[in-house]
């Protein structure tokens, strides 16, 4: 089994009790969008792939600290033999993409990372995930997003 194979099976295993809308389904719709945009803008589809599957791993969102989740995905890197050049590649994007950080993007596979991940938060599939996600934290997301703004 190769490392792609592998880190599907790892990320899937992480997020299997994931109920903020950043599931494994949710990462399988990024993955299968970036790996298409990858191959038609001839981009390194292996970083692309690696980033779209780990991006959220180390997620604010989903995990208590950033600093464990990051260390956890350079851990299975190095544990699966991927080289320090594209650690760094793949780390960089995950750590830049957010949509909350407004970091800057510093290569054509962090741009369609991005593209993808944004592209799942649009739409029906985005409209339920933000339910999803409100549902999941215990909040009164729809009060507060809706909530009329007139006087």
């Amino acid at each position: 089994m190769n490392v792609t194979k592998r880190t599907e099976a790892w990320v899937r295993e992480q997020l299997s009790n994931e109920a903020t809308g950043h599931d494994w389904y949710h990462i399988e719709r990024v993955t299968r969008s970036a790996r298409a945009m990858a191959e038609q803008e001839q981009a390194d589809i292996f970083i692309v792939e690696m980033a779209a599957l780990m991006h959220d791993i180390a997620d604010d969102k989903v995990v208590a600290s950033e600093e464990v989740g990051l260390r956890m995905i350079k851990d299975w890197l190095v544990t699966n033999e991927v080289n320090e050049e594209q650690i760094k590649h793949i780390v960089e994007i995950i750590q830049s993409i957010s949509f909350s950080k407004g970091r800057s993007l510093h290569s054509l596979e962090a741009e369609i990372v991005q593209d993808a991940d944004r592209l799942d938060a649009i739409g029906a599939i985005g409209i339920a995930r933000t339910f999803q996600y409100a549902g999941s934290k215990g909040t009164q997301c729809m009060t507060l997003c809706f909530r009329s703004e007139r006087t």
